[in-house]
């Protein structure tokens, strides 16, 4: 059943072992620095039981009778895509921010693994039954569920099993319950999350078929054997009237050290198996990059309210430059909404009987989100202009003694009071020029791998025929040119 905000919370055991800027986390829900992403994954849980947003949140199982997350549920229509987006858009909405770490990114990749299951069995047929058993659970449990499978960046000319053995994760033995890993995954959210599908980054196996390396299993993150550290957080730093973003939305990353955890062999999905560990890496993304592109156009909407916001009460609206600058930051943003609803509407039947959104659109999306995400956010800063770096904080605003000169230098007319500008270009400091800014402009570019997989992806997933079969037949070349061996 749907879990309350307050059942969340008491699920993280307070002896977990949460280490941040040197000291030992008692309590991750009340901790400055975990409380709000805590908070609003809270939130989530409760917006499923009120009801203003319960339908939305929410759905009722045709069998049973009863109530699952929208967020959780496999995608068997590109209705069900539909309602994940409206579900999403309402977290954001109450977030007043974006979020990543939700849940439903996540789970997704597990979907991926349901889509293998027959080439998978093929491998190793011991684990299929779990696959299916963990994302029937994801559902009926409620579990807040997050990735885990970006390594310590060691030498990455190297094979696995050339590092240091416990650099990357790996089995070090089995036991008559399951088997013990050890080394370390990088994943935002683990300190407060549930459960994480845990697997291995690497891309190329070196020709090797089984490795100690090559292994994807369920981890509950209260786990003996599991310690979190974590980068320092964003709120506390200063004052949430002067950075509203960093204090409300701000979800922390944590590096999760594997000290000789065990994992029962009812939670392992693939195992020592370099095949099934290389499947995964081609088709992990098949449904989550979904809503992690969906996040990137909840943050070109920030980044447009902003920047138009700000020109309006400089009056400068009408420029033709300013206009030109806006209507480039809503191309970027209809762009990205095009990918989407068109990967939706275009989605087919998957293998493992899921709605698909179609490969190469929704790929192509994510790289159109992410590739141009550095220059938009260039260009709403100047749009935003100098101010955003040169504004006073709230405590000058409300001190007296240089509160009247702060009141007249930054009122506009009786529209625009300076009270109501300090707060609009406070939203926009924190949304493009501050360290939570950078933080987040780095995080999206590396989130879901690096640039050079986004393309690759869109490689792989792009029908090439269909142009080369209008070339070959506009140019009249001969069948000989496609030959008999075309590269993959």
């Amino acid at each position: 059943m749907i879990r309350t905000g307050e059942q969340y919370k008491e699920s993280l055991s307070p002896d977990r072992r949460i280490r941040i800027d040197g000291e030992r986390v008692t309590d991750v829900t009340t901790h400055p620095q975990f409380a709000p992403a805590v908070g609003i994954r809270a939130r989530i849980h409760d917006l499923a039981h009120e009801a203003a947003t319960r339908d939305v949140m929410s759905y009722a199982d045709p069998e049973t009778g009863e109530r699952h997350t929208v967020a959780n549920k496999p995608p068997l229509t590109r209705r069900d895509w539909h309602d994940k987006r409206a579900a999403v858009d309402t977290v954001l909405d109450t977030a007043r921010g974006v979020v990543t770490r939700v849940g439903d990114e996540t789970v997704g990749e597990m979907w991926s693994l349901r889509d293998a299951q027959d080439v998978l069995d093929g491998l190793d047929p011991r684990f299929s039954g779990n696959i299916r058993r963990h994302i029937a659970r994801t559902v009926t449990d409620d579990l807040f569920h997050v990735s885990a499978d970006t390594d310590p960046k060691g030498d990455r000319s190297r094979r696995p099993q050339d590092h240091d053995p416990d650099m990357l994760l790996r089995v070090v033995r089995e036991t008559g319950r399951g088997i013990v890993v050890r080394g370390a995954k990088y994943e935002t959210a683990a300190a407060y999350a549930n459960q994480a599908f845990v697997k291995p980054a690497v891309a190329d196996w070196g020709g090797t078929e089984r490795s100690d390396h090559a292994v994807g299993f369920i981890c509950d993150m209260n786990a003996e054997g599991l310690t979190f550290l974590c980068r320092t957080g964003f709120a506390g730093r200063g004052s949430a009237d002067d950075y509203p973003l960093s204090h409300r939305v701000d979800e922390i990353d944590t590096l999760v050290v594997f000290d000789d955890v065990e994992i029962p062999w009812e939670d392992v999905l693939f195992y020592r198996d370099t095949r099934a560990a290389a499947l995964l890496r081609t088709t992990l993304h098949r449904y989550s990059a979904l809503p992690f592109t969906h996040r990137t156009l909840r943050l070109a909407d920030l980044m447009i309210g902003a920047a138009l916001w700000n020109v309006r009460q400089t009056g400068l609206e009408n420029l033709q430059g300013v206009r030109e600058k806006l209507a480039r930051l809503a191309c970027w943003r209809e762009g990205i909404n095009a990918h989407l609803t068109a990967a939706i509407a275009l989605g087919t039947r998957s293998p493992g009987g899921l709605c698909m959104p179609d490969q190469s659109l929704l790929y192509s999306g994510r790289v159109l989100a992410s590739a141009q995400l550095p220059e938009m956010t260039h260009l709403a800063r100047e749009l935003c202009g100098g101010q955003i770096c040169l504004t006073p904080d709230a405590a000058a605003f409300a001190d007296p003694e240089t509160g009247r000169w702060l009141e007249k230098f930054y009122s506009v007319n009786d529209t625009w009071l300076a009270d109501d500008r300090r707060r609009l270009l406070a939203f926009a400091r924190d949304l493009l020029n501050s360290d939570y800014a950078g933080h987040r402009l780095t995080f999206q570019l590396f989130a879901q791998g690096p640039p050079f997989a986004h393309l690759s992806a869109v490689y792989q997933a792009f029908d090439w025929e269909g142009p080369l079969d209008l070339v070959r037949d506009a140019a009249g070349l001969s069948d000989r040119v496609r030959g008999t061996d075309r590269p993959a």
